[in-house]
Order: C-alpha cells, then structure tokens, then sequence
C-alpha cells in the first residue's frame, strides 16, 4: 500500500532466506579459528552452513528455529478453528432458546431458524397513493352550485379608499339589487336578463376629478357570464352619492366589459366636471384599467379563499 510516496515493504527484509539467521562471529582469541581469505585477514571464513571444529551447526539451529515457527502456526491456525466452531455453536443455542421455548428445532418443522430482530419498533411506512391534487380556485367561481361565500358590496368592495400603486381612490356610493335592468342603460339591461343575471352590485371611486362605477352581475355559470360580456351593449349605469355628483349623464364616456368564473363586470368612467372623454385622456383609462383589474382580483380572491378552505376541511366519512 502506498501513502503518497514509497510503497511499504510487505515482509520484512531479512538479507537471507533463512528466518531469524545469524551472521557467524569471528573471534581473536585463543582457539578461534584462523583467518581465511574470506573472513577478516585473509583467512578462511565460514559461510552459512559451514562448521568448524569449535563452532556450532548455524544450519541446524536456523532449521529447528524454523520447526518451532511452523509449530506455532499450527497451533494458532487450529486454535481460530476451535474459536469459530465454539461462537457458531452459541449462536445455533441462541436460535434454539427463542423458539418461543418450547425447545423445538425449527428445521424438523420444516421452518428456517429465524434470528431475533435488533429492534421492536416497526417500521415506517408510506402510502403508495398520491395525495389529491389542491383545489383549484377558478372551480369555485366557475358555478353558483360550488361558491357559496357570503357576498355583497361590502366583501366585494372593502374598506373607504383604494391605492393602486400611487394612485389613492375614495370610495363613493355602493348598492346591490336583484333587479338587473334598474342597474344598466343603453341595452345592457336586456342582454343581462337574457342570460339570467341574478344579481348587481355596484360601487363608485373617485379621484382627481374622475369617477368611475363598477357593476358586477351574477350568473348560474361561466358560461353565461362569458355570453353576457360578448353580448354586451351599453353600459352598467353610473351610481352618484356619498360625496361624488352625477356623471356620465347626457356626455361621452369609457365603458368596459370583462367576465372570469361565473361573474361579469363592468365599467364607466368619466369625468365629474362632465367634460366628453376623448382618447387622449389617458387618466381616464388608467382609472378604468385600476378598477377593472382590482373587481378581476377581488373575485378571484373569492376562488382561492374557497379552495384553501375545502383544501383543509377534514374528510367526510359515510
């Protein structure tokens, strides 16, 4: 194995092939041998398994060195044998004890040992069945069977002012009636009634010398109401009171119509001077542009209110 420089040696360098074998000792006093031409002085040395009169058998003692080393193997191999058989025999016990203690052996019942489980906690577990997908708000105010929300000049037109970016509008006068036709002019009343309008409401904002009122009808379904804004001709009446004069009377004014759900809505503007609105007043088109796209928010809020609440209401049982 390398450790980002030189491999390791794997075996220990032994100089030789012989286990734990010494180099011979070369002695200078009486009795030891004399020098030859291979040992220091030029005498005659002793090589491995070379013996001289006085010295011992460096063969025989590396040879028997090396029996007790295969010995020792032997024993320490057949001792790890011995080891595993005995941890294999109290595992098997162990299966055995927790056969429920009758002291069977599930293999002569046809049945595999079964070990016991590390943990009793079970499980977790996950449906396969994908959630619902979230109701959609535009279902709610597609059908007077699905929106059921209270509703009424005051939801639909909150509050006394209303901004739009910087632009701050006074609410005037609001009203409701359930007489479609007292809330329109110029043909709007017949094509209202036609597609079965069951309901008006109108609120009147005003700034800087401009008002504008919108109308919005009730209808059983989108369908009608989409019918009712093509079909439209004329315009939703203009609602005076509360502070704003009469306008758009007997002058030329910018009438709207749009539809989303089950509602159509509508819008005229002018100015409260009575002055004719021409197309370079672009005031006046930027005040009809903020109320027509306040009444789409406002109904759509109606939508997302009543799906949020189906979305969390429990389920029904039964």
């Amino acid at each position: 194995m390398s450790f980002g420089g030189p491999g390791w040696p794997q075996q220990p360098h032994q100089g030789n092939d012989r286990p734990y074998q010494q180099q011979p000792s070369y002695g200078t006093g009486p009795g030891a041998p004399a020098p030859g031409p291979g040992g220091p002085g030029g005498g005659p040395g002793f090589g491995f398994g070379e013996t001289g009169a006085d010295t011992p058998d460096w063969g025989a003692l590396a040879d028997a060195s090396a029996a007790r080393a295969r010995r020792r193997r032997r024993l320490f191999i057949g001792g790890g044998v011995l080891a595993t058989a005995a941890v294999a025999a109290v595992v098997a016990a162990a299966v055995v004890t927790t056969d429920g203690g009758s002291g069977r052996d599930p293999a002569k019942n046809g049945a595999a040992p079964v070990l016991p489980s590390e943990s009793a906690r079970p499980e977790p577990s996950f449906s396969s069945v994908a959630p619902p997908p979230p109701p959609n708000p535009r279902d709610f105010i597609a059908s007077a069977a699905k929106d059921k929300a209270p509703i009424g000049p005051e939801t639909l037109f909150p509050g006394s002012r209303l901004t739009v970016g910087d632009r701050a509008y006074r609410k005037g006068a609001t009203a409701a009636t359930d007489g479609c036709g007292s809330a329109a002019q110029g043909g709007l009343g017949a094509v209202l009634a036609k597609h079965g309008c069951d309901r008006v409401l109108r609120a009147t904002y005003v700034r800087d010398g401009v008002a504008v009122t919108v109308g919005v009808a009730l209808f059983e379904n989108e369908a009608a109401a989409r019918r009712a804004k093509q079909e439209a001709t004329g315009g939703i009446a203009p609602l005076a009171g509360s502070g704003v004069g009469e306008f758009c009377r007997a002058t030329v004014c910018l009438r709207r119509a749009n539809a989303v759900g089950r509602y159509a809505y509508f819008t005229q503007a002018g100015w409260t001077s009575g002055r004719k609105v021409t197309r370079d007043d672009a005031q006046v088109f930027k005040a009809s542009d903020d109320l027509g796209t306040f009444t789409f928010d406002q109904i759509y809020a109606r939508g997302r209110a009543q799906a949020s609440a189906a979305a969390t209401a429990p389920a029904r049982t039964g």
